[in-house]
């Protein structure tokens, strides 16, 4: 038999988290490696010196080291839902919305989370300023469609969705009375949804050589 690629992943990383939805979206089973971030495994260190998650190791091709690549290859297996862009206009749309997200806005998320590491950068500036760089617009162009291609979860939805997530947990009051109804939505649909409850799996203890896998 033919090994299952490996996915070396940690349950709450935003990285992680869209990888292990594609996957799952794809119907691509893989062994699920729980990383403790702290004490990363030798396994991991050798196919992926930099030690970050996700990271996917395939009999056919060379290990893949960024949640991006992980997902379009995902769903190049299978991609029942369509969350490939269907044209190259959409596809540069949301290369660009997910570009947003994972450079600017996730280091204004990191400061806005991590506020007390960054005594320069008040917590609420960081806030606001994620707001209006992407917050905002994503509520403008959710009010009058579910998701942010229209009327079916795409790849930036799925791609955006964790750091959202994380953002929305940093002050669950202040986002929940934010001005942001239809992002509050959409958050709610997507995280309320099958497939996300399916990826935010148990925690599971950190892999070590010998375990006995953990297929999904």
């Amino acid at each position: 038999m033919t090994a299952l690629p490996v996915l070396y992943s940690f349950r709450r990383c935003p990285y992680a988290i869209r990888a292990r939805l594609a996957v799952r979206h794809a119907g691509v089973q893989v062994e699920l490696r729980e990383v403790a971030l702290r004490a990363k495994p030798a396994a991991l260190l050798a196919v992926s010196p930099k030690g970050t998650v996700p990271v996917l190791v395939r009999s056919d091709g060379p290990p893949l080291q960024e949640s991006l690549d992980i997902m379009a290859w995902a769903l190049a297996q299978a991609d029942p839902g369509g969350w490939t862009p269907p044209d190259e206009a959409t596809r540069a749309r949301e290369q660009a919305l997910v570009a947003l997200n994972d450079g600017p806005f996730k280091r204004l998320l990191d400061l806005y989370k991590y506020a007390d590491r960054h005594p320069g950068h008040p917590a609420d500036q960081s806030r606001d300023e994620a707001v209006e760089l992407l917050l905002a617009p994503m509520e403008r162009q959710l009010a009058d469609q579910p998701f942010l291609r229209g009327s079916a979860p795409g790849l930036a939805d799925m791609a955006i969705l964790p750091f959202v997530r994380q953002f929305s947990a940093v002050d669950p009051a202040w986002f929940g009375s934010a001005p942001l109804p239809a992002l509050r939505r959409w958050l709610d649909g997507l995280v309320g949804s099958a497939v996300f409850s399916a990826v935010m799996h148990d925690r599971l203890p950190p892999w070590q050589p010998g375990d006995r896998p953990t297929v999904v």
